[in-house]
């Protein structure tokens, strides 16, 4: 494809049409100069290709895929060979159903163990974020298929995430929720990247050029295409003049009657609107030119072995009390909980896979032929205990060696969408195993659920295996893993604390709809953990297995150097139990002393071994200037803190084996570490009692005054149909909508999770995107007219409605 030939022929009109989506799912053609339209779909753990008739929230049907295990489970793996195999398979079904990007990875940083998305997220540590998405993207991008890493930036909670502002420091951004990003950009080269819905400091994620062309392109060297959000965009000429290049999906005329008005007036040169639409060329180019003539074959059967194995590898083993795991031949074993029949596999929203095919514990049993008795326990439709079914499951579990109890979080608590308000378990999930544990000493729990709970129960049972959302395959893993034919090996990839109230974000995360202040600057999960010498319930990094490991002999290449030389470190692992397993080797950076508020470790490399009993394997990590350096936000650069280093080899954060010092000199000794201790004193102080981090720190640390809630006195296109409830008209529209919504959706009950998501993002979707996502099927006029009549203006609304002007 010839892009500059291209280039001059297209008409300004044509150019227009490029940097939206023609539909839902794809590109604009332009069939006279024979540039085709591409098709993308939704992908980060299994593709979920949509016909035309498609949406964007899960809704409708979607072709059958393999669903993987989300990226909350296979973040738990630490394996990136496995992502790179599960990209891998993505992409051989995308070239098989004509898909030429994937939406995926989502490597947003799990600020807050509430946020509704966070099973679509790999972890709260940036390195390990960073690691096993440019692993998957690479795997992808092997086979001719293009990602789409997303949601840039700061993207960190559901509740008003079209409209709220994320206010995060500085060196929060750089080192906390754009690592990632940076690492899987510099190293993995995805063909595309997704701006977020939120602002970041003020600024649309989609308009902010100091993040699409000052950070993503001029410092980190992207080449390829931005991709809005779906229904992201809220000025288009700003979003052009930015570096987005691509809004998603059609906005069915609404943003070209804008650019075509800001390029006449000169708002908008035609220069900016080139430069983005040469990256829409480049990425159809890309697309197509390795796309084959025919649909390739695809073996579903080889990604469904695959994705049982992901499973497997994922799953934590969190307790094992008397080694009651794996299950012993003969025992008289009771199957409890209606996840054995009915498995919570995956999140909602717009991951929601349609799978090729579905284990179950009970119908894996069943063909194993291994002997069980099976009580549901509970109802999957209510939280509330039902009497009759615990006294069922009691009744079997008072005859049975051992009682599996299988439970988790049902999709009416985690789904994109909303966020969780606390971390319980449903009411009757908790009250099985507390029940069954009464009765019989020996339970088993099996969990299923994307992101952290609470365990009242865990001293009452005997072992907790936690398999998250395991894919379509996790029946099978879940029987291979307890019946000892595959060894746990998963470890934690955020932290477990005890109670929400230790959270650091508990305070401050979606609790204003304006804007929301990152008051714990870096100090997200363990890093803030650690800090506060907070006790967890389980630790990040943490898994145990049915065998042993031990650590020695930890070598460090030397003991003094250049930061622009390498550190090789390494530790020797062996297997000294009596099964042949895999572990986990994590290697943590701490910095000894600093004026600087800094973590007291950052992992800082890791490496899955794996060995047969008594078998010993050295491994080997090697750190570089980054592995030591924080952003000094005064330089604008990352520098190096001259002086002692720890370096830590650990099974977990909190079960450090090793440890050696090294100093590491700087190259630039001359420059101030900065000190806050004065201005912001809370954030030296994290480990005494009750110490929260005042609005007056943050705003030192922030570097700037926190910008005062604005009163919003009149409606417009940002405004939400939860605004205009408090008028008569929009309470009006209010009902239709939700009889409409209810109808189409089939729904009965108001718990119905397909419901609660898209009801809850239909009430907080700014008006103006109302349009792009409803298919077309409400007008821009009816919008504006409806905005107009709320604040009084019955002419301008008849003016719109009547005459559509």
């Amino acid at each position: 494809m010839d892009i500059n030939r291209l280039l001059q022929n297209l008409t300004r009109e044509e150019k227009i049409a490029l940097v939206s989506g023609s539909d839902q799912w794809h590109t604009a053609p332009i069939p006279r100069l024979g540039i085709p339209a591409i098709m993308m779909s939704d992908g980060p753990h299994g593709l979920r290709k949509q016909e035309m008739t498609g949406d964007n929230m899960g809704l409708g049907d979607s072709v059958p895929a393999t669903c993987f295990p989300t990226a909350a489970t296979s973040a738990n793996s630490w394996d990136v060979e496995l992502l790179s195999a599960m990209g891998r398979a993505i992409a051989a079904e995308a070239r098989h159903t004509g898909v030429s990007v994937v939406l995926g990875p989502g490597v947003n940083i799990k600020r807050s163990p509430l946020c509704g998305r966070n099973f679509e997220y790999f972890s709260e540590d940036p390195y390990l974020t960073g690691e096993l998405a440019a692993a998957w993207i690479k795997g992808l991008q092997s086979q001719g298929v293009g990602a789409c890493i997303k949601h840039f930036a700061a993207n960190n909670q559901e509740k008003w995430r079209m409209l709220n502002d994320s206010l995060v420091d500085e060196r929060a951004l750089r080192e906390i929720y754009l690592a990632a990003f940076e690492k899987a950009v510099k190293e993995a080269e995805p063909w595309t990247i997704m701006g977020a819905y939120n602002k970041v400091n003020g600024t649309y994620a989609c308009e902010n050029k100091t993040l699409l062309e000052g950070i993503l392109r001029s410092e980190w060297g992207f080449q390829g295409a931005v991709i809005s959000d779906w229904g992201a965009v809220n000025d288009p000429a700003l979003s052009v003049k930015a570096g987005l290049d691509l809004e998603m999906p059609a906005s069915h005329g609404v943003s070209a009657a804008k650019l075509r008005a800001d390029l006449s007036t000169g708002r908008l040169t035609e220069a900016a609107l080139n430069k983005c639409v040469r990256r829409v060329l480049e990425l159809v180019s890309r697309s197509t030119a390795g796309a084959a003539a025919e649909q390739p074959a695809c073996d579903y059967e080889a990604n469904h072995a695959l994705a049982r194995r992901i499973a497997a590898e994922s799953a934590v083993l969190l307790k094992n009390k008397d080694g009651i795991l794996p299950l012993k031949e003969g025992q008289k074993i009771a199957v409890l909980g209606e996840f054995a029949r009915q498995p919570r596999y995956q999140g909602a929203g717009s991951s929601l896979v349609n799978p090729t095919k579905l284990e179950t514990v009970v119908e894996e049993l069943e063909k194993a032929q291994v002997e069980f008795s099976f009580a549901p326990g509970y109802a999957l439709d209510s939280g509330e205990p039902q009497e009759e079914l615990l006294a069922e499951a009691c009744s079997l579990a008072q005859k049975a060696d051992v009682a599996v109890v299988f439970v988790g979080l049902t999709p009416q608590y985690e789904s994109e969408g909303y966020d969780r308000s606390h971390l319980n378990l449903p009411h009757n999930h908790n009250a099985l195993i507390q029940r069954v544990a009464e009765v019989n000493p020996n339970v088993v729990v099996v969990l299923s659920a994307g992101a952290p709970v609470v365990m009242p129960w865990l001293d009452q049972v005997a072992a907790v295996l936690h398999t998250y959302l395991p894919g379509q395959a996790g029946g099978g893993a879940a029987v291979d893993l307890l019946f000892g034919r595959a060894n746990p090996s998963g470890k934690l990839a955020e932290t477990y604390p005890l109670r929400l109230e230790d959270s650091p974000t508990s305070e401050f995360f979606a609790y204003n709809r304006q804007q929301t202040e990152y008051r714990e600057s870096i100090f997200v999960g363990y890093r803030y953990y650690d800090a506060a010498e907070k006790e967890v319930l389980f630790p990040f990094g943490y898994g145990l297995s049915y065998t042993q490991f031990t650590y020695d002999h930890l070598q460090l290449s030397s003991t003094r150097f250049l930061d622009t030389e390498r550190l090789v470190v390494r530790c020797r692992v062996k297997n000294t139990g009596e099964r042949s397993g895999a572990e986990i080797v994590q290697l943590y950076v701490a910095k000894l002393g600093s004026p600087l508020f800094r973590a007291p470790q950052e992992l800082k490399g890791f490496a899955k071994v794996r060995l047969e009993p008594g078998e010993e394997q050295e491994v080997e990590f090697t750190l570089d200037r980054r592995s030591f350096a924080y952003y000094n936000v005064q330089l604008g650069d990352w520098h190096v803190e001259e002086g002692s280093y720890e370096i830590r080899i650990g099974a977990s954060s909190r079960d450090i084996r090793l440890a050696e010092t090294v100093y590491v000199e700087s190259t630039q000794p001359a420059v101030p570490v900065p000190d806050y201790r004065a201005e912001a004193p809370s954030y030296y102080q994290l480990q005494e009692p009750d110490t929260r981090i005042s609005q007056e720190d943050f705003a030192a640390v922030y570097g700037k005054p926190i910008p005062e809630l604005q009163p919003v006195d009149r409606f417009d296109e940002n405004s939400t149909l939860e605004d205009l409830q408090s008028t008569r008209l929009g309470r009006m529209v209010l009902k239709f909508t939700k009889d409409a919504l209810r109808k189409e959706l089939g729904v009965v009950g108001e718990a119905d999770p397909k419901w609660l998501m898209t009801w809850r993002i239909m009430l907080e979707m700014p008006l103006r995107s109302v349009v792009a996502l409803s298919g077309g099927r409400f007008s821009i006029q009816l919008v504006r007219g409806l905005i107009a009549w709320a604040n009084g203006e019955r002419g301008r609304a008849l003016s719109w409605w009547l005459l559509k002007r």
